[in-house]
């Protein structure tokens, strides 16, 4: 999954994710209502018996706690990324000067310090104004390329560039070639643990919503059949049924 530089995942629970929760918690306290009911409550259709009912709210509680902990460990491996490449920078900018001491020609030097620029970025410059900006205002065109791939790209480059000069042999260990070969890996395996986590989130997500969203069959619309149930035992103006219809539930927003 390409990715600009982040900071640290933050989990934070959005109102969207909120809803879920409710669902489920409104699908439970319409259950009690209905098990109140006792012989009374007597649908015909299979997926509207109270036994299914449970069966439904297990999968649902089952699939939210899925999505938390699929989740945390996605926060994770990001956070973990975020660490890894937090000293490219940094180490780039030591690499440079670690090669200007040795006597590589000033056109492999060059070829280092275009590289260099590209890890650094992200850089901007500022264009001639076209005819319909207003005075004072300028336009600009980002020449930076700070994706997590694009990174372990021009660090690629940049090491080749270093490995091609045979005069560079700094003494300082995270500076050797083996060092630096042991950070692109270490920075590949990071960026595809994060798209490999993204995946796994993805789909627990897509499963949640299933169950809890599904046309016809999924928690919300399995919801409002159990209350029209209700009404058609009770009719519209019952206490019992007073007890149910306001017990909300919200499909998710796509």
């Amino acid at each position: 999954m390409a990715s600009t530089t982040e900071a640290p995942a933050t989990p934070k629970k959005s109102t969207r994710e909120t809803g879920h929760a409710i669902n489920l918690a409104n699908l439970q306290e319409l259950i009690a209502f209905v098990t109140a009911c006792g012989v009374t409550y007597n649908p015909n259709k299979p997926s509207l018996k109270l036994a299914q009912l449970h069966t439904l709210a297990a999968n649902a509680n089952a699939q939210l706690t899925n999505v938390i902990n699929i989740n945390t460990a996605y926060n994770n491996k990001v956070n973990e990324r975020v660490i890894a490449f937090r000293g490219l920078k940094p180490l780039a900018t030591r690499l440079m000067s670690a090669l200007q001491t040795t006597e590589a020609t000033p056109q492999k030097v060059a070829d280092a310090k275009a590289y260099n620029k590209k890890i650094q970025g992200p850089t901007a410059r500022t264009r001639r104004k076209p005819s319909n900006v207003n005075e004072g205002e300028t336009t600009t065109i980002s020449t930076s390329q700070q994706s997590y791939e694009h990174q372990i790209q021009h660090f690629a480059g940049l090491i080749a560039t270093l490995q091609s000069e045979p005069t560079y042999a700094p003494n300082e260990t995270d500076l050797k070639m083996a060092a630096l070969i042991v950070k692109q890996t270490d920075l590949i395996s990071k960026n595809e643990a994060v798209s490999s986590a993204y995946a796994k989130i993805s789909n627990a997500r897509i499963a949640r919503d299933t169950t809890l969203y599904a046309s016809g069959n999924g928690l919300v619309d399995t919801a409002a059949e159990v209350k029209k149930y209700i009404k058609s035992i009770y009719g519209g103006t019952s206490p019992y049924f007073t007890q149910v219809k306001g017990i909300q539930f919200t499909k998710a927003k796509k």
